[in-house]
């Protein structure tokens, strides 16, 4: 039996970007893709993991992301790891550019999802990278959560 496409809802997440940056706000572009790119998507093929969006030129691109060949194809195959254009407003481009440009920061992917329209949406997350320190103050977070959960089932 066929593997049943994908029309819309998420394709690929990158769960780790949530635990190696700390995320200061998200914004939705859209991404140029080749025909067999977007038919490879449908299928559900795609890896965020140690993708990043950067300028260059007063655009976006998106680097790194594995999008595997289709099957089906014929001769025209495109590359797996490409830069990928980001579509986004002007206005956009150059307030995430100049959040870029600060110390520290970086765009990276948080998912890739097909919208309501069933076009291709890329979440991007502009984020600063956690330290070693950060990470065991989140863990420590969690686990006193967890245990005050506990606590609270306990007595009622």
């Amino acid at each position: 039996m066929a593997k049943a496409l994908i029309s819309h809802g998420t394709v690929a997440q990158n769960r780790k970007a949530r635990h190696e940056y700390a995320i200061d706000e998200t914004v939705e572009a859209g991404i140029m893709l080749t025909g067999s790119e977007v038919k490879s998507l449908r299928l559900g093929r795609c890896t965020l993991l140690e993708s990043f969006a950067q300028p260059e030129n007063g655009e976006l691109f998106l680097i790194n992301a594995h999008i595997p060949a289709y099957e089906g194809a014929s001769h025209f195959q495109h590359n797996e790891r490409r830069k990928r254009k980001l579509l986004l407003h002007r206005r956009e481009i150059d307030r995430l550019m100049a959040a870029v440009g600060r110390k520290g920061m970086t765009l990276v992917p948080l998912s890739l999802y097909f919208n309501d329209r069933g076009k291709a949406k890329v979440q991007l997350g502009l984020a600063k990278g956690k330290t070693h320190v950060d990470r065991r103050d989140d863990i420590k977070k969690r686990e006193w959560q967890r245990e005050q959960a506990r606590v609270m089932r306990a007595k009622g």
